[in-house]
C-alpha cells in the first residue's frame, strides 16, 4: 500500500505545483557548491553568494582552488556561516584534487555507493549533502531526505516519528522506480509543499494533500 500512496501523494502534487526545475546552477560544479552553502539557510541567500561568486569568476573548480579560504568565505558571507562553509568548500576541493586531479568528469565512472562514501568522508558533508550532490549532480537514483519529508511521512502515516535518514530514504527507494528524474521531482515537490503548506503549523484546509488521511501530533517538526 505504501508504495501506491507515494505515488498518489507524487500524482496531486505534481498536478497542484507542476515541474519545479530544481536543482538550478549552469554547471556541475555550480550545484555541488549551492548543495554545501544551503546547509542551514535559505536558497536566497544561497543565490546571493553564488551571484557573487560568478561575479568574481570563481564559480570553477581551478578558480576556487586556487582562491585564499579568507577571500572565498567573504564572497560567500550571505549564505551565513561563511567561515565554516567556505571551510567545507576547501576539504571537497582538496579531497577532488587528491583523488581526481581536480577532474570532475572522473566522478562519473564511480560507482554510486563508492562515490557516496568518499562524499561522507569529506568534512561538513552529511547524508543530505551527499545525497543532494549525488542526485541534482550526477544523476544518481538517490532520494534526498530533508526536515521538509520526514514531517510530511510522519503526518501522513508513512513512517513512525522516529524514523531515522536512513529508514526515511528506504521508504522512498523501495517502493518508488528507481529513476533519477523521478526522485528529483518528488524531492523539489515535497520542498514546495513543506515550505508553502506543510510547516510547523500547517495550513491543512489549503493543502493539496488535505484530502488523504493525516494527522498533526508531534511538536518536534
Amino acid at each position: 500500500m505504501t508504495g501506491e500512496q507515494l505515488t498518489q501523494i507524487y500524482e496531486i502534487l505534481y498536478d497542484s505545483f507542476g515541474p519545479q526545475h530544481w536543482w538550478p546552477g549552469d554547471t556541475q560544479f555550480e550545484i555541488i557548491v549551492g548543495a554545501i552553502l544551503t546547509q542551514n539557510t535559505s536558497w536566497a541567500n544561497v543565490e546571493k553568494a553564488i551571484a557573487n561568486l560568478k561575479a568574481a569568476g570563481c564559480l570553477t573548480v581551478h578558480a576556487m582552488n586556487n582562491l585564499d579560504q579568507a577571500e572565498l568565505a567573504e564572497l560567500i558571507r550571505p549564505a551565513g556561516y561563511f567561515n565554516i562553509k567556505a571551510k567545507r568548500l576547501k576539504s571537497f576541493l582538496a579531497w577532488l584534487f587528491d583523488n581526481c586531479a581536480g577532474r570532475l568528469e572522473d566522478l562519473e565512472a564511480m560507482d554510486t555507493h563508492r562515490l557516496r562514501a568518499e562524499l561522507l568522508g569529506i568534512k561538513g558533508i552529511g547524508p543530505e549533502t551527499a545525497d543532494s550532490i549525488l542526485l541534482y549532480a550526477f544523476d544518481r537514483p538517490v532520494f534526498v531526505v530533508d526536515a521538509y519529508t520526514a514531517r510530511i511521512a510522519v503526518r501522513h502515516g508513512l513512517i513512525e516519528p522516529d524514523a531515522g535518514y536512513e529508514q526515511l530514504q528506504d521508504l522512498f527507494q523501495s517502493n518508488l522506480i528507481e529513476d533519477f528524474r523521478l526522485f528529483n521531482e518528488y524531492h523539489a515537490l515535497i520542498v514546495r509543499l513543506g515550505k508553502d503548506f506543510c510547516k510547523p503549523k500547517p495550513k491543512c484546509s489549503d493543502c493539496p494533500l488535505r484530502h488523504l488521511p493525516h494527522t498533526i501530533e508531534s511538536e518536534q517538526f
